[in-house]
């Protein structure tokens, strides 16, 4: 180290072997300055994942406020607020018809089994079986099927409910958006100026009350109460008077376009064909169900 005296250069010792000036002091302060030059600065604390974290809590709490405020008030006045609903409503109306397209393949796998009991039921009730049938096969019908509402058959049967419901929802999902499509397209020919975005926000609205009818069957299935049948047909058939309304709800920006009632009729054809393909899948499904109860072993020891 040099000297701080005369800055003879030193190998090592306490003293320069020029002057003889002491360097035990400057070797402590040398190695001082070094430690305060190198010593590690505290990093500054990032607060972006937590203030990421609450804007989305934030975002999703206004959401969902303001879809809530949206449903109630389209069940309230939903004529009034289909026809005030523009751009601005496109996301709740998306929920909609997203809650539309969930519940009914929900309803379906939470409630299959007493579907199946209603159905076996009519069956019985028809003439040419009832006249044939003793009283005690009845009594023996109804024994089963309340042995049928108290046993969990979907872990027998492994009935998976990912598989059913999000791919009988997509396919529900696709169904609604061609007919809000051809709805659309056929308004369109009607000599409606409109853009896609305001259509689809007064559909969507126009879908409210349909969509609480197929929620509070959603509800009674849960509860096994087989009155939720009836809430998801009359939901199911109501999307043949959204389609109408949504279209007369508009005005013509001309006389020579395509008649409203025409564009109705069309866009019901459209409406047969997807109800036809959803019907379709949800026999394949039930199919299934019916396969995997006669090879399921447990619940032939059940029986």
């Amino acid at each position: 180290m040099n000297c701080s005296n005369c800055g003879h250069f030193n190998d090592g010792g306490k003293f320069c072997v020029k002057c003889g000036h002491r360097l035990k002091e400057e070797a402590a302060a040398s190695q001082t300055a070094a430690a305060s030059e190198y010593q590690p600065q505290p990093q500054p604390q990032t607060a972006y994942a937590p203030q990421q974290h609450n804007q989305c809590v934030r975002q999703a709490k206004k959401v969902s406020k303001s879809f809530f405020s949206y449903f109630a008030e389209g069940i309230k006045n939903p004529t009034a607020t289909a026809q005030a609903a523009g751009e601005s409503q496109f996301v709740n109306a998306l929920i909609t018809v997203i809650l539309y397209a969930l519940s009914i393949p929900i309803m379906l796998y939470v409630g299959w089994k007493l579907l199946l009991i209603q159905f076996v039921r009519s069956m019985f009730k028809l003439p040419i079986i009832s006249e044939e049938m003793a009283p005690s096969d009845l009594e023996e019908f109804n024994t089963g099927a309340d042995l049928i509402k108290a046993t969990d058959i979907n872990s027998i049967i492994h009935f998976n409910f990912t598989d059913f419901v999000f791919k009988q929802g997509i396919l529900t999902f696709i169904g609604l958006a061609v007919i809000i499509g051809a709805t659309y397209i056929a308004a369109k020919f009607g000599k409606v100026d409109v853009s896609f975005k305001e259509f689809f926000s007064r559909f969507g609205t126009f879908l409210i009350i349909p969509t609480a009818l197929l929620l509070i069957g959603l509800v009674l299935s849960f509860l096994h109460v087989e009155y939720f049948s009836y809430f998801m047909n009359f939901g199911l058939l109501s999307i043949f008077l959204v389609v109408p309304f949504t279209i007369a709800s508009f005005k013509q920006s001309g006389t020579t376009g395509l008649d409203r009632i025409y564009s109705t009729l069309i866009v019901y054809v459209v409406i047969t064909i997807v109800l036809t393909f959803i019907a379709n899948g949800l026999g394949e499904e039930a199919k299934t169900i019916i396969t995997r109860m006669g090879n399921s072993t447990e619940l032939n020891d059940l029986f």
